[in-house]
């Protein structure tokens, strides 16, 4: 089974991208961030027509979340709200479309679309430090029933120093300070295991080009897009990658998908015409 994340920076800018992606390579399950656009105008019927069910949270103009399946969906919480009460800030962070999980196939997929935080000592870092922290509570609600949980997404965090072209010069900056790191290793509780780095330790892989600076012609990138796995599901995992390619695309998004490939029962896929 393959599931996959990708944030495409506009779905309706890169439909045609996603759909030709998906024809070529056939993923069970595709999460989506920054879809900016408002749930009555997504595009489910092409992705429908491919055989996916289709789940989403979006907003106008930012943020955005979905969930394509070739299995059905089922059990789908959207926002924090709908899995947690107790968490001060709860209403302001949902109003932002950042985070929709649900169950698929006995897996219990959390797609999230982590804040940026902007810089270090603005007000977006602080809701950035509030929205993981929000996430921490989140996932230890969810993973209190022992299901295999796959979260995935755009973090927005380069967790290690090799997760970023040039580490010396972004010490302590967004995206890759010690504060969000700790945020995010503490949300993660020690029960999730990020994936990509069980198959490729090695430093020089990114999923995230700045569109600025040819950032992609340079290959200067980050790899702030992530797959977790909690231990009853981690050793069904076989492989994991980052398609760079789609960078290469005309008119891409600036992230890359990245696809994990795990042993898992497959029966109850309904939708047999794949292209």
């Amino acid at each position: 089974m393959l599931i996959a994340t990708w944030n495409v920076n506009s779905i309706r800018s890169r439909i045609d991208l996603v759909k030709d992606w998906l024809i070529t390579n056939e993923v069970d399950i595709l999460c989506l961030q920054e879809t900016k656009t408002e749930d009555q105008f997504f595009p489910v019927e092409v992705f429908s027509k491919l055989g996916y069910e289709v789940s989403i949270s979006g907003q106008k103009s930012y943020n955005g979340v979905a969930i394509l399946s070739r299995f059905p969906i089922n059990d789908i919480k959207i926002g924090f709200d709908q899995v947690i009460s107790d968490y001060k800030d709860l209403s302001i962070l949902s109003q932002q479309k950042r985070i929709i999980s649900a169950e698929i196939n006995d897996i219990r997929v959390i797609n999230v679309y982590v804040p940026n935080g902007s810089a270090m000592d603005s007000d977006k870092f602080i809701y950035k430090k509030k929205w993981i922290e929000c996430l921490k509570i989140y996932l230890e609600k969810i993973n209190s029933n022992n299901i295999p949980i796959c979260l995935l997404g755009d973090f927005n965090i380069a967790p290690e120093d090799k997760d970023i072209h040039t580490p010396s010069n972004y010490k302590e900056s967004i995206m890759a300070s010690s504060k969000e790191r700790k945020l995010l290793k503490d949300a993660l509780s020690g029960k999730l295991e990020d994936v990509f780095r069980i198959f490729e330790p090695r430093a020089q892989n990114w999923s995230w080009w700045d569109y600025r600076h040819s950032a992609w012609e340079k290959d200067k990138g980050w790899r702030i897009d992530h797959i977790y796995l909690t231990e009853n599901i981690l050793s069904c995992a076989n492989s994991c990658w980052i398609d760079k390619e789609t960078r290469s695309k005309e008119r891409p998004s600036d992230h890359a998908p990245v696809i994990v490939d795990i042993s898992w029962p497959q029966s109850e896929i309904e939708n047999e015409f794949f292209f």
